[in-house]
């Protein structure tokens, strides 16, 4: 599929204050979220994804200083793909002295409301980074915001996406056989201890998530718990967020297919 590109003028984007500095090429693509509430409702109505990304414009702009929205393509749920600072054009939202290694491309998921990006976000995102490459001379790197700067910024969702690979949905294959659950539910509180808990944390790290193996089942496994649950959800791997791992979870952790 070519890219959905909403251009400048079809989003009505405000012109620029001043000059872009241009840039000839990039090591790769740097992702991003909003770091706020995303109403749910985008996945729906996607004038609401065109109203918010023009009030990403005017906070830039007018709340920055900035003489453009910071990004350069923004992605949203339905596939489609607008134009921000566009192809070689030095882009804002990478922190100082970080923006002309990498082009800067935001998903309209934010830390609360919609937090786990839908399969055509992931799509949106995609085609944002073929594009640059084929078009801005963007390298191969595909990084997150807090990928040398210090940020929560692409939320954890996103970014296990980003450590996966940035792969489209549905491109994963099976991981191998779960092996038998331990026979106790993982949750917290209280804190948990064992080989099992580090069996857990070692897949999830190696599926890409955030996660240092070290035995101990506290409040940071939990939550990464949460969040895979609710990843597994939204790609039609239903399960119960409830931060615990369950049989359900513990054999999604290893034969759910990586999206």
């Amino acid at each position: 599929m070519a890219i959905d590109l909403i251009t400048r003028e079809e989003w009505r984007a405000r012109a620029p204050r001043g000059r872009y500095d241009e840039i000839s090429r990039t090591r790769g693509v740097k992702v991003h979220y909003t770091g706020g509430r995303v109403d749910p409702a985008l996945v729906e109505d996607h004038d609401l994804c065109v109203a918010l990304v023009r009030s990403i414009q005017k906070h830039h702009m007018d709340g920055n200083g900035w003489i453009d929205i910071g990004y350069s393509l923004i992605a949203c749920s339905h596939r489609k793909v607008f134009e921000g600072r566009g192809l070689h054009r030095l882009p804002a939202a990478n922190g100082p002295g970080l923006n002309a290694g990498h082009y800067a491309v935001l998903g309209l998921v934010g830390n609360s409301g919609l937090t786990v990006p839908p399969d055509g976000l992931l799509h949106g995102l995609r085609d944002a980074i073929d594009y640059l490459r084929a078009g801005g001379d963007a390298g191969p790197e595909i990084l997150g915001h807090r990928d040398g700067y210090s940020t929560d910024c692409p939320g954890e969702a996103l970014y296990g996406w980003v450590k996966r690979g940035a792969p489209r949905p549905g491109g994963g294959a099976p991981a191998v056989r779960a092996p038998a659950f331990p026979g106790r539910l993982l949750r917290y509180p209280p804190t948990m201890y064992g080989g099992d808990v580090y069996a857990w944390q070692a897949q999830m790290r190696d599926r890409g998530w955030d996660l240092i193996p070290d035995g101990v089942y506290g409040p940071r496994s939990a939550e990464v718990c949460r969040l895979f649950q609710l990843d597994s959800t939204a790609h039609g791997w239903p399960l119960v967020a409830d931060s615990i791992v369950g049989p359900a979870t513990w054999r999604a952790a290893w034969e759910r297919p990586i999206t």
